[in-house]
């Protein structure tokens, strides 16, 4: 690795190490709570959206999440180690096929539903799939 990636690497690690970021995809549904300042407070607002988009570019990583308020569609940009971000609190796993879901922003109401992921692989400790029944010949 050379001089910059080096540097990069020992940021992320000083931010995750005080703020843990969860492992989530494009398709999920996220909380984040994103600090608000109001005058002389400080409070933390709740953003709860799909994650529509992720970019992952090291300390300038973001990722977009969207939204429908009061019938309006909102979508908002976090950079991923930004200090305003107080935590992101995965809700719900989504199983799509796709990077970018884009295409929901022509969507509404059912059309724009994401089915839910299951992980048959995250029930089992090691990560491999369970052989039942199987026999040797």
């Amino acid at each position: 690795m050379n001089l910059i990636q080096t540097l990069e690497r020992e940021a992320i690690d000083a931010l995750t190490k005080e703020k843990p970021v969860p492992e989530f995809r494009p398709g999920d549904t996220l909380r984040v709570g994103v600090k608000v300042i109001e005058g002389d407070r400080t409070r933390v607002q709740a953003f709860e959206g799909v994650c529509i988009a992720r970019s992952n570019k090291g300390v300038g990583s973001s990722f977009t999440v969207r939204k429908i308020s009061f019938g309006e569609g909102v979508e908002r940009v976090f950079p991923l180690y930004s200090p305003i971000i107080d935590k992101i609190e995965v809700v719900r796993r989504g199983d799509v096929r796709r990077a970018k879901l884009y295409y929901l922003r022509g969507r509404t109401g059912k059309a724009a539903r994401i089915a839910e992921r299951r992980d048959i692989r995250r029930d089992v400790p090691g990560g491999q799939a369970a052989e039942t029944g199987a026999t040797e010949a």
